[in-house]
């Protein structure tokens, strides 16, 4: 081997034993509460990235490439810290059935959108968001609190405003399965409810209060069931509504994960 070649395979090796050293230090920095919440976060960019895509297919925002990249860069990087945070033997194989998930589902989200790409995207996130869930519970199951709890409740509430969002757009852009108004006012219900759970929690701050009765005060504003009268679509605006609700809930589930040991 050549003097050149020696050093410049030297440098490779030496990167990638750094990058995945950083990797494992990230990883083992992460509290419980971080864990759940990142995990929790997973759930949440499953659903994304549907929206995103149908969005990019129906140019109705010019920032929606930008979203679907930046969710899948980040769906990237929790993974690899959730493959190292994974402990017991049963999350070991969840996190493993995630990962497997994913590179089939990152491959059809890089696709040109399309209404019959979308579809299957859609589905395919549904089998992601399942099993990114069982390994949230795991780690819920082994954080042994009611703080844990709150956070899988608060950071499912992040996944709830982009699964809204996602049935809204796929049927903005004229794809008519039953099924997207059936999930969409489910997941509505479930926002609803779980929102009453997190006001009433003991564990509460003040500085949780506060942030919860902003998101009551957007939520009850955002009146999705008028929107949803006639065909009137309006893909932007109620992406945007659900989206300042995504950043609220984000808050909202650090401030529980620091509170979980």
């Amino acid at each position: 081997m050549k003097p050149g070649t020696r050093i410049f395979s030297t440098i490779i090796l030496f990167l990638f034993l750094f990058l995945g050293g950083i990797e494992s230090i990230a990883a083992a920095n992460l509290t419980m509460g971080d864990a759940i919440n990142k995990a929790g976060r997973q759930r949440m960019l499953s659903q994304r990235i549907v929206k995103a895509y149908a969005l990019v297919g129906q140019k109705v925002m010019l920032s929606a490439a930008s979203q679907l990249q930046g969710a899948i860069k980040l769906f990237d990087k929790q993974l690899a810290e959730l493959k190292e945070f994974a402990a017991t033997d049963e999350e070991k194989k969840t996190i493993a059935e995630v990962a497997s998930l994913w590179k089939k589902y990152k491959t059809m989200a890089t696709t040109k959108p399309t209404r019959e790409n979308a579809e299957k995207l859609a589905a395919m996130s549904d089998e992601v968001l399942k099993k990114a869930h069982k390994f949230v519970l795991l780690l819920q199951d082994r954080s042994g609190t009611n703080a844990g709890k709150l956070v899988n409740i608060s950071g499912r509430q992040r996944m709830l405003s982009q699964r809204i969002g996602k049935f809204y757009v796929l049927r903005s852009w004229g794809l008519d399965n039953p099924e997207y108004g059936i999930g969409m006012q489910k997941a509505v219900v479930e926002f609803t409810d779980a929102l009453r759970v997190l006001q009433n929690a003991p564990e509460n701050t003040s500085e949780i209060n506060d942030a919860l009765a902003k998101v009551e005060k957007d939520w009850n504003t955002f009146k999705i069931s008028k929107q949803l009268k006639g065909n009137n679509y309006i893909p932007s605006l109620v992406v945007r509504s659900l989206d300042k609700i995504l950043d609220q809930m984000n808050y909202i589930t650090a401030l529980y994960a620091g509170i979980t040991k």
